[in-house]
């Protein structure tokens, strides 16, 4: 079945032209033009595969309304991408601390937006390029075709793409990656983002880890390696 595609944005002619090129190209779309509009939309079934989501609107914010998504069970994965006229660096790294995992531009073309929803919606569906079906590390484990994480036992929820930017890390571990690496084949986009979105989203994963987060090291100058033995934790 199509992927349903929820647009939250009160600009009515706007929502209505993107519902419209969305359904031209097979996509199903649920429109709200307000917050408490967007909340019920996102928890109505069938749930929505991926949100559309302006960062201004008339009853609450964008983010306001990603943070409520991210702290229900039910909507807590779903991919968000954030629509808005805002352009500064601080918006944009707010929008990803709080979940988001893309963010587009006010003005923006509709073939952007469309290449921006397949790659979340690629990413999001992508946990089939992960060799190992269930690992451990440590204080750390991986079930990549339930696509869950334990630390220390308790489950941590990831989003789509902290779950494959963790995988990533993972297989690769004691090889150092770029930056502009992890934008290119975690985002699976060329990388037009800044560098700070990568370190926005690892210092979240880090801080989700809890325990785990150390495993995940800073390179100086180049970008990011996950540990290749437990005895160097902390060496960096």
């Amino acid at each position: 079945m199509a992927e349903l595609i929820l647009i939250v944005d009160d600009e009515v002619d706007l929502a209505e032209t993107l519902a419209f090129n969305l359904e031209r190209e097979n996509y199903r779309t649920r429109v709200a033009h307000n917050g408490k509009a967007a909340l019920s939309a996102a928890l109505a079934s069938p749930p929505p595969d991926l949100i559309l989501l302006d960062l201004m609107l008339p009853d609450m914010s964008g983010t306001e309304i990603c943070k409520k998504l991210r702290a229900q069970p039910s909507t807590q994965g779903v991919p968000v991408i954030m629509l808005t006229a805002k352009g500064e660096e601080v918006d944009r790294v707010l929008g990803l601390e709080l979940g988001a995992d893309d963010y587009v531009v006010k003005p923006f073309s509709v073939r952007e937006l469309l290449l921006r929803i397949r790659a979340v919606l690629r990413r999001s569906t992508g946990t089939a390029e992960i060799e190992v079906s269930s690992r451990e590390f440590g204080c750390l484990k991986i079930d990549a075709e339930a696509h869950r994480v334990w630390v220390e036992g308790q489950e941590v929820v990831l989003t789509a793409l902290e779950f494959r930017l963790l995988t990533m890390l993972l297989d690769r571990k004691g090889r150092v990656q770029s930056r502009d690496t992890l934008l290119e084949e975690v985002w699976q986009m060329p990388a037009e983002l800044t560098t700070r979105t990568v370190d926005t989203h690892v210092k979240r994963l880090r801080q989700k880890l809890g325990a785990a987060g150390d495993y995940i090291q800073t390179v100086r100058g180049v970008g990011y390696r996950f540990v290749d033995s437990l005895e160097e934790e902390g060496a960096m």
